[in-house]
């Protein structure tokens, strides 16, 4: 597979196939991954990959967790920026809307949008977990490698067959991931990556979210 290819076909997936994923292909890809560039070659990242027993008793945790408390744990980390606005917060919310109507869930449907979001902590079916950390002592220019190492999962992913989807919401359970992983305490959870085969007749997998046209993003000087 091309890497345009794999861009092209790349897609957050929210509903996987229960197919167990070989060990040998899960360290091939975060192997090949580790080739991403990052400042000083610093190679900021650190993942625990998790899944049978292990991702089975994290999610149980997780599931009897909720119900005590919905909204997890403090977040060390804000997701999104205060007062997002312009362009962002327009693309964040048609986002949302797009996602929930190719599973028919209205706007009004609170319950509806709740149990879709809590399936974020059910991995969306996948096989397999990711949970990616970083070490506190990094500033920003680290969390951008971060990103190029992910994005390479994501697209080694691809080239195997396979579909992933980055998860934010999983650092709402820094601890009690923490408590099953055992991670160095200098280690703060960035993202879980959920990662499996496609289930290619969910309704939700056949969102494709929007991108701003070339011209709004980028600007083009001294070319002929």
């Amino acid at each position: 597979m091309k890497v345009s290819e794999a861009i092209a076909s790349r897609i957050s997936c929210r509903a996987f196939l229960p197919d167990p994923i070989p060990e040998k292909t899960v360290r091939e890809i975060l192997d090949r991954a580790r080739r991403a560039p990052s400042g000083g070659n610093l190679q900021p990242w650190h993942c625990h990959a998790v899944t049978g027993p292990a991702l089975k008793a994290l999610l149980a945790d997780v599931r009897a967790q909720m119900e005590l408390t919905p909204r997890g744990e403090p977040g060390e980390f804000r997701v999104y920026p205060e007062g997002l606005s312009g362009p962002y917060e327009a693309r964040r919310f048609k986002c949302g809307e797009d996602l929930y109507r190719t599973i028919g869930v209205a706007r009004d449907d609170k319950p509806g949008r709740v149990r879709q979001f809590r399936r974020n902590f059910e991995l969306f079916g996948a096989p397999v977990a990711l949970f990616i950390y970083i070490d506190r002592r990094m500033g920003p220019p680290q969390w951008a490698d971060i990103g190029m190492f992910l994005q390479n999962i994501f697209l080694l992913a691809r080239e195997q067959g396979l579909h992933s989807c980055p998860q934010e919401a999983w650092a709402q359970w820094h601890g009690l991931i923490a408590a099953h992983l055992k991670p160095p305490a200098e280690h703060m959870l960035f993202c879980g990556v959920a990662l499996g085969r496609m289930d290619e007749s969910a309704p939700v997998n056949s969102l494709r979210t929007d991108r701003a046209g070339l011209d709004e993003i980028a600007r083009f000087h001294g070319f002929g």
